[in-house]
């Protein structure tokens, strides 16, 4: 871990009561790495306390969001590793040594948050249906989508830049992103405290149908056949219950059944063509970088 170039990169947004000393406890632990605080449009003293306290600051002329922030980060970063983590005091300065512990081996580690770290049971409910979800698309366990505490080889998350969008759910994008491109994924629990000030932006609900269609567009974007398969089969399977509830009651096959038994065949042909874009897609993409 010593050899490694790290660069830590925060954004924040309002959180100049506890920056200054997320950055000075990690100053005092790794005197080498850079440390990069993202000032995404804050209207208090963010900026101003993360320079006195020695960090780097970019600052956005006002609040684009923290995926937004990430990217900043990732476009100036001249670390070979990029670690990602809060500025509010949740993520531990001392973990970071327990992230960077499993490089090179993997491409990207991730603090995995453990149990009862949650605010309610709803949200807990929530991203354990989220992460069954992801582990379906990625075919990989996937323990805490949503954590924004995780390192990643910066050669990698910069060719992942143009798929991170703009707001907090950019760990999904990043997460799915890194495991359906065959690389490499280590979750390590690590120690996360609650807020002690202010409250999460992030709201349930809306945030929540976020992460379900940042979800599907990875799957289309890397295996499309793993969302057009089951509707195909769910609608073929529809389709025969329907023949067979048909013919019993009345002998005759319906329009309804032929309707289900089409639409399925159609979904099922576009899962393959988008199945054989994809594919030449990567091998274009491949090609261009060994040449």
């Amino acid at each position: 871990m010593a050899n490694l170039n790290v660069s830590v990169i925060i954004p924040a947004f309002n959180e100049a009561e506890m920056i200054g000393d997320v950055i000075r406890r990690i100053t005092a632990l790794y005197p080498g790495y850079e440390i990069l605080v993202i000032n995404d449009g804050s209207t208090d003293d963010t900026g101003r306390v993360a320079v006195d306290a020695g960090a780097v600051v970019y600052s956005h002329p006002y609040n684009i969001g923290n995926g937004a922030a990430i990217k900043s980060g990732i476009r100036i970063a001249s670390g070979d590793i990029l670690v990602f983590m809060d500025g509010d005091g949740q993520h531990s300065p001392e973990d970071i040594r327990t992230l960077l512990a499993h490089f090179p081996d993997y491409d990207m580690v991730v603090g995995a948050r453990g149990k009862g770290h949650h605010a309610s049971l709803i949200r807990a409910l929530g991203n354990r249906i989220y992460n069954r979800f992801a582990s379906y698309v990625a075919k990989f366990q996937v323990m805490d989508l949503t954590s924004g505490f995780r390192a990643i080889k910066a050669e990698l998350a910069r060719n992942l830049l143009y798929l991170l969008p703009n707001t907090y759910s950019y760990p999904t994008t990043m997460t799915l992103g890194v495991l359906r491109s065959g690389r490499s994924v280590k979750y390590t629990p690590v120690h996360f405290r609650k807020r002690s000030k202010g409250k999460s932006n992030i709201k349930f609900f809306g945030d929540g149908v976020r992460f379900f269609m940042i979800i599907t567009k990875i799957c289309a974007l890397y295996s499309p056949l793993r969302i057009f398969l089951p509707v195909s089969c769910l609608l073929f399977s529809l389709g025969l219950c329907y023949y067979f509830y048909t013919y019993v009651m009345s002998g005759r096959f319906t329009n309804m059944s032929a309707l289900l038994f089409t639409t399925s065949v159609i979904i099922f042909m576009i899962g393959l063509v988008s199945e054989q874009i994809c594919q030449m897609r990567f091998e274009r993409s491949e090609g261009s970088k060994l040449n």
